[in-house]
């Protein structure tokens, strides 16, 4: 019997005190404190082995045939197949910052068949300002920077390019900025800051609209923000009386090829045309979400580019019969993830909100959490408030159920009045965003906002704030202990003295913001934190009215980053 019928199977084998109150004023000067192995896996056959062997000591009578003598380790094949280097990281140079700011809203014309939104003047009292800061290096330079209209023409200069780049000396950061305010604003704008070092520079844009008359009367703001290929919006409404118009700008020089994701109550809405949308360079393309998913009550979009980057905004308006019910910018906010945070969710009274909650029309004017589940898997999430004193328990317990690839919404309307941050967890990756309102009768005219998930807080976070109206700082820390420093950042370009914060965990903290700051008027504020991981919004008002917005603080500007390259042949 041979030797490979003996061994037919032969083979190779094989994770305190009490935060500052709501009416707490942020002072201008003076700080306080609330505190590849590889593996044979086992013996080879024997005719494998019997197979080497063989050729081995052919390979011994040819050489000896030839009077040749060999080492021993030449007898053995090198390896075949292509040799990989270390991986090495690369530097990417940092590029030149951009916020891409959306046009101050405007009423939709026309009827709502078709995709593409036409518009019309608002009111004879809409106003609307963009305002833009720019800061330094530690060692005082700012960078040069401008703001833009999207098509690339000059609206005004921030700061001159520097002549020299001086090293930042041992010590505190001697920080400066550029200042620029604009308004009216009638187009999208671009804020652009080249970088300074190496070091991508810091910048925030605020745009901010305003109207007591009118179909669109109340209060919209958003901080302009960078372009990507991927972001996700939460909060559209296309029921009756509501219009959602998405807005794309692309401020590169390069076409997008934009493609929507559209998500219900009742799964995802398949929408021929949206998809394919093609948005020119310096162009912004509005589509009115009605035309693609209409009378959705709760809608989610996922905007996805290939191509050039573009920025996102929905503008969201709400009319019940002849009563404007408020209008709003909706922003992206942080991606699908285990855990979401929003911060800047201010609750007026429950007794009113309830009340104006079951009349008829108005079952959207209520505070509420809004949930999204991308993924196919059903998502059981947890909802915790934290509020000045402490966590706040909700009324229905605060768990609910999301089916994949659905929009689902908690009402908030059982919640005590006060300022909250809300929290969300669930075992599988979901979006939320979290709806404010404002006004409690029905005759009467009302607003909403919508602050979205954002990101903790880091070192050094700039924000540019409206010249006008109530500014709220709110600041939120689930749990642990953390500290919040924030510094006024002035129209004259200053950087004032910091002011400190430590907040115990469990709680939230509604800090206003003074007009001025040594006698010159605020036009944003460094904020950074430390410790446990805190989060943070603003909440924008208006003196004797009920309009509000509230806008998430973004991320910071990214440094010097490193990627790994790998080279192979």
């Amino acid at each position: 019997m041979s030797e490979d019928q003996k061994n037919p199977s032969a083979g190779s084998h094989g994770a305190p005190a009490p935060a500052k109150s709501r009416s707490t004023k942020a002072p201008s000067t003076k700080s306080h404190s609330a505190k590849s192995r590889s593996s044979n896996g086992g013996s080879g056959s024997r005719s494998s082995n019997k197979g080497v062997i063989t050729g081995v000591l052919s390979a011994v009578v040819i050489l000896a045939a030839g009077g040749g003598a060999v080492a021993a380790t030449s007898m053995v094949p090198e390896p075949s197949g292509g040799t990989t280097m270390d991986i090495r990281q690369a530097d990417v140079p940092a590029g030149r910052a951009l916020g891409v700011c959306p046009e101050p809203a405007r009423l939709v014309n026309g009827t709502v068949v078709g995709t593409d939104a036409e518009f019309s003047p608002v009111s004879t009292t809409a106003a609307s300002a963009l305002n833009a800061v720019v800061l330094s290096n530690p060692a005082g330079t700012v960078p040069g920077s401008s703001v833009a209209s999207l098509g690339g023409g000059m609206v005004a200069k921030i700061a001159d390019a520097p002549t020299s780049t001086p090293t930042p000396t041992v010590g505190p950061p001697v920080l400066a900025a550029g200042v620029a305010s604009i308004s009216p604003v009638t187009s999208p704008a671009v804020v652009g800051a080249d970088a300074v070092g190496n070091e991508q520079a810091s910048l925030a844009a605020n745009l901010s609209y305003s109207a007591t008359d009118g179909d669109l009367r109340g209060l919209a703001s958003t901080q302009c923000q960078p372009p990507g290929n991927d972001s996700w919006l939460l909060g559209a409404n296309t029921a009756v009386g509501r219009t959602a118009v998405l807005n794309v700008s692309n401020a590169s020089e390069t076409p997008a090829t934009v493609n929507l994701e559209l998500y219900g109550d009742a799964g995802q809405i398949q929408a021929p045309g949206a998809r394919g949308l093609l948005v020119a360079p310096g162009t912004t393309r509005s589509v009115n979400l009605a035309g693609l998913a209409p009378g959705e009550s709760q809608l989610a979009v996922h905007v996805r580019s290939t191509g050039g980057p573009v920025a996102a905004t929905i503008q969201q308006s709400v009319l019940r019969g002849i009563a404007p019910g408020g209008v709003e910018y909706l922003s992206p906010g942080a991606g699908p993830s285990n855990q979401q945070v929003m911060s800047g969710v201010d609750i007026q009274d429950p007794a009113g909100v309830k009340a104006l909650g079951a009349k008829s029309g108005f079952a959207d004017a209520v505070p509420a959490l809004q949930l999204a589940v991308p993924g196919s898997t059903d998502a059981v999430v947890q909802v915790s408030l934290y509020g000045a004193n402490g966590e706040r328990k909700i009324p229905n317990g605060g768990v609910v159920t999301v089916k994949g690839g659905t929009v689902a919404t908690l009402n908030l309307d059982g919640v005590p009045a006060g300022s909250y941050t809300v929290r969300a967890s669930s075992d599988v990756s979901f979006l939320a965003s979290s709806r404010i309102t404002r006004g409690v009768k029905a005759e009467d005219a009302t607003d909403f906002a919508w602050s979205p998930s954002s990101a903790r807080l880091g070192s050094q976070h700039l924000v540019a704030i409206p010249r006008e109206g109530q500014r709220f700082l709110s600041l939120g820390v689930p749990e642990g202990r953390g500290t919040v420093s924030y510094a006024p950042v002035t129209a004259d370009g200053k950087v004032g003295k910091a002011v400190d914060v430590d907040m115990s965990g469990g709680t939230t903290s509604m800090i206003e913001l003074p007009e001025k700051s040594g006698g010159s008027v605020v036009a944003g504020y460094v904020v950074s934190a430390s410790g446990d991981p805190v989060y943070g919004a603003l909440v924008l008002g208006k003196q004797g009215r009920t309009d509000v917005s509230v806008v998430a603080i973004q991320d910071a500007a990214a440094g010097l980053q490193k990627v790994p390259v790998s080279v192979g042949y």
